[in-house]
């Protein structure tokens, strides 16, 4: 019998519950099976890890996280849910690591908050979710964040949070009522997301801090489709210099969270390489076995399948 994989899964969700109190309005999560499942980092998400396989979460928190709130809000409560988040994972070393949730409403505090996450408490990143109050983090505000993350070196997750208000009333307001999945995992999520990481690209952040590592969910939210075609159209402008396709090869890294699909994963091996591909689950907001069970029959050879399930992300995030 074939040993079991190792298995890490790296964009799986839970709720601080000071920060929990602060979710207003369409980022509120009320599906009771999920709410559940966010606030319990304990015996049931042990359970259902152990059910599905998987050996390792790196925990983060849920969208919105602390990017919509003021500044001093958003920094008040950083310290206290990455502490609380710190002792979750000193309870089960094994089988959680943490990615930081960052006061970006202050970009000089998150990214002192990074690093004391990092450096203090053996934190592997930070994640961001979405906009912070309507800025995309291409903004140069927000450069001392990627400048400390460069220092550190580890990756900064950009993860989705629903649109833009002024994007939701003309892109979706007509079938949100009837379609409320559409602002977030069936279009919206994707679209915000695939577009800060565009941003980012033609900001030049990634010429000012070369070492810079940004991870994106859900098979790169589209974007590895799109590589040849961006890269063509940005190439009729004549900037000159590394090209759209290049840059976005070096500098991201993306995951398979809620996105098992064989043709998409092929895809992005085959724009990407096999080395920039990590697997994530989405928990709890997507089921683990689904997950797991897909990458029982990828049609990978077994050090592709290894570094998927575990040797990429045992290499990005430094877990022994």
């Amino acid at each position: 019998m074939a040993t079991k994989p190792y298995i890490i899964a790296l964009e799986e969700h839970y709720f601080d519950p000071e920060v929990k109190r602060h979710i207003t309005g369409l980022d509120m999560t009320t599906a009771p099976r999920i709410v559940e499942r966010l606030d319990d980092v304990g015996e049931l998400r042990l359970r259902e890890m152990d059910e599905a396989g998987i050996d390792l979460q790196v925990l983060s928190h849920a969208n919105p996280g602390l990017q919509k709130l003021d500044a001093e809000s958003a920094v008040a409560l950083a310290r206290g849910a990455n502490d609380r988040l710190h002792e979750r994972v000193r309870a089960h070393p094994d089988r959680f690591a943490a990615f930081a949730a960052i006061p970006t409403p202050d970009p000089k505090a998150a990214a002192d908050e990074l690093e004391r996450t990092v450096t203090k408490l053996g934190f592997k990143g930070a994640l961001v979710n979405g906009l912070t109050n309507g800025l995309f983090l291409d903004d140069k505000r927000f450069w001392p964040i990627f400048e400390r993350a460069q220092a550190l070196d580890v990756p900064l997750y950009m993860h989705p949070s629903t649109p833009h208000p002024a994007v939701i009333e003309v892109y979706y307001k007509d079938y949100v009522a009837q379609y409320p999945s559409l602002l977030r995992a069936a279009w919206g999520f994707t679209v915000e997301t695939a577009t800060q990481g565009v941003r980012l690209v033609l900001s030049g952040v990634f010429d000012a801090y070369p070492g810079l590592k940004i991870i994106l969910g859900h098979l790169g939210e589209g974007l590895p489709f799109y590589l040849w075609r961006i890269n063509m159209g940005l190439a009729r402008d004549g900037k000159g210099g590394k090209g759209f396709r290049d840059t976005f090869c070096e500098h991201f890294f993306i995951t398979t969270s809620g996105f098992f699909s064989d043709p998409a994963l092929l895809c992005c091996m085959m724009e990407m390489g096999i080395d920039r591909i990590l697997f994530s689950v989405d928990y709890p907001f997507v089921d683990n076995p689904p997950g797991t069970k897909w990458t029982e029959t990828l049609p990978l050879c077994a050090e592709d399948k290894e570094k998927l399930l575990n040797g990429n992300a045992k290499r990005l995030l430094k877990i022994a």
